[in-house]
């Protein structure tokens, strides 16, 4: 069998394949359009991350392919409905990094309410904004509000509870899981209203698109945090930096996007109490380890029928 693999794997989940398998890897190849459709012909399996879009010509120019494993969780980069009607099975790595994601979030809200963080480049400069910062909080005690309710969305719930906040949660599912008590389920408006720091892990779709907008905003609590590890998209960027200018919004962090990579994006230089990653929040060395394996344990089994 034949796999394909246009973007980085880890060396042992690369060996793995080998063992079996014929499998042509090269990281740089969802840079190469033309050399990528070239190499896909015979592919009998590939192997993606968010960059490679699995639909279209490329999965048509594909007619082989068995599974489409995805070193990650979101689809959005993948046909799914056409991979289905076709029997091509889609392989994610569903709660391999959502421990990651959790902390992420955890880690990034306790620096944002702080906000003592932030001072390192006026430090070395000089200054000394120790008046500025001192306004900084703790966790303790404060609200977070989680839209979207699954696997990501209860781990960062039991480790915000662990912390002594009070947990708000927007999921119509939720409700429907039993013996959870740390939690209350409540209507979106709510969860803005009362929630100091706001965290999104909801998919994006027609109904989630700019989710968080100028109006959402205006409705949530002075002072308040929003942080997005989920997609870009799901909130109104223009919206979110002139809240947090105007000091409506306390803080805030991006990980995701609506166009990625970002590019020279000058809109975001001095924006206070903003904090911009490149969608890494579910990409550590641990998280890596558990989304190959079961990528590549799921790729072998379809392989190997």
């Amino acid at each position: 069998m034949h796999i394909l693999i246009p973007e980085s794997i880890l060396p042992d989940s690369l060996a793995r394949l080998r063992e079996k398998h014929t499998v042509h890897y090269d990281p740089e190849l969802v840079r190469r359009p033309e050399a990528l459709l070239e190499a896909a012909r015979p592919a009998n399996a590939i192997i993606v991350r968010r960059l490679t879009q699995v639909r279209g010509t490329l999965l048509d120019g594909m007619p082989d392919c068995k599974a489409v494993g995805r070193l990650g969780v979101g689809l959005d980069n993948i046909d799914v409905e056409t991979c289905r009607q076709r029997g091509i099975a889609v392989i994610p790595a569903p709660g391999a990094n959502a421990r990651s994601v959790a902390e992420y979030v955890i880690a990034t809200a306790l620096m944002l309410v702080r906000t003592a963080y932030l001072s390192t480049q006026e430090v070395i400069d000089g200054q000394w904004p120790k008046e500025r910062l001192n306004l900084g909080g703790e966790i303790q005690g404060r609200t977070m509000g989680i839209v979207g309710f699954g696997g990501i969305g209860r781990i960062t719930g039991q480790l915000a509870h662990a912390l002594g906040m009070r947990v708000l949660v927007y999921d119509t599912a939720a409700q429907n899981q039993a013996g959870q008590q740390y939690y209350q389920n409540v209507s979106l408006a709510e969860l803005f209203a009362s929630s100091d720091v706001i965290t999104l892990h909801v998919p994006l779709t027609p109904q989630t698109r700019n989710l968080v907008d100028g109006k959402c905003i205006r409705g949530m609590k002075d002072g308040a945090v929003v942080i997005n590890a989920a997609r870009g998209g799901i909130v109104d960027e223009t919206a979110l930096l002139a809240a947090l200018r105007s000091g409506k919004l306390g803080g805030a962090a991006l990980d995701a996007f609506e166009n990625e990579p970002l590019g020279k994006s000058p809109q975001y230089a001095q924006v206070p109490n903003l904090i911009l990653t490149p969608h890494i929040a579910g990409v550590t060395t641990d998280s890596e380890v558990r989304v190959n394996a079961v990528v590549v344990d799921k790729i072998l089994q379809v392989l190997d029928a």
